[in-house]
């Protein structure tokens, strides 16, 4: 949504005021030199990058226009289904949670939350600490050194997408230049021809500088930020079941373990006290 508004802001209030100065939008019109910029910064960034960082790139592109995929009902959910888990830990001892943790498409607890299980990244987190419980591990601080080093991967991973997406947009203004130069060249093998023709061919050229400029700042940079913006929203999850887990560690209560995690949400995605309690006593 906000994508959108955004885009045509930029769009009316280039072009219209482009066109209120008395310029022409067929002038505009190159699709060559488009190709020139768009061609060589796509192929560079596809040179650059390995091709696991191409295929989230596509997911930057789509967290840009829809936003942070994770809602404040994924937040709630998560901290039910935690709930139960430690419940379960507490009441029968963490070896209950194996047949959970090792067959979770069977699991009556996993099975009530799809917007979780449907995350493998999300639960592979959850599983993977739930099981060290099963394992015995009973030190708070050695998990915590665990869980962080773990989320500092995922962070690496996303901030090495955006730097890739950063990178791809300041391509642009240098690629735009390309495309003005060859555009300069065809017009100097055109000399002989009569102004009216000269003149064309220097504003076609100079169309590639302002759509190497106009791309870079007024679309790919602003993608790339708020693709940044979605990553690390999303990423605040794993923050919020640490908590909890760590919580459980110390000897809290599933409740108390719970709220502490609830305070860790981000307050327009957090769930009021009372919503949590509503939940909690379904």
């Amino acid at each position: 949504m906000l994508f959108g508004i955004g885009l045509i802001i930029v769009l009316v209030c280039v072009l219209g005021s482009y066109v209120g100065m008395g310029g022409k939008l067929g002038v505009l019109w190159q699709p060559l030199e488009y190709v020139i910029i768009l061609g060589a910064a796509i192929g560079g960034f596809i040179i650059g990058n390995p091709m696991a960082i191409l295929k989230k790139a596509v997911g930057g592109f789509t967290a840009a226009i829809k936003g942070p995929a994770l809602t404040k009902q994924h937040y709630l959910d998560v901290l039910l289904m935690l709930f139960e888990l430690l419940k379960l830990a507490k009441q029968k001892g963490a070896v209950a949670l194996e047949s959970h943790v090792e067959n979770p498409d069977s699991s009556d607890i996993f099975g009530k939350y799809p917007r979780i299980s449907k995350d493998h990244h999300i639960m592979d987190f959850i599983r993977d600490y739930m099981r060290m419980l099963t394992l015995g591990t009973d030190n708070p601080n050695e998990i915590e050194n665990v869980m962080n080093t773990e989320i500092e991967a995922h962070h690496k991973a996303d901030h090495a997408v955006i730097a890739a997406l950063t990178s791809l947009a300041d391509s642009m203004p240098a690629v735009g230049i390309v495309a003005a130069v060859l555009g300069v060249i065809k017009t100097m093998g055109a000399m002989d021809q009569p102004p009216e023709v000269l003149g064309k061919l220097i504003g076609a050229a100079l169309v590639g500088t302002f759509a190497g400029i106009f791309f870079c700042y007024g679309m790919f940079g602003p993608i790339a930020s708020a693709a940044g913006k979605a990553f690390e929203a999303d990423s605040r999850i794993y923050e919020t079941i640490k908590v909890a887990i760590l919580a459980h560690m110390q000897g809290y209560a599933p409740a108390l373990s719970i709220e502490m995690a609830r305070k860790s949400v981000d307050g327009s995605l957090r769930p009021d006290f009372y919503e949590m309690e509503a939940a909690l006593a379904k």
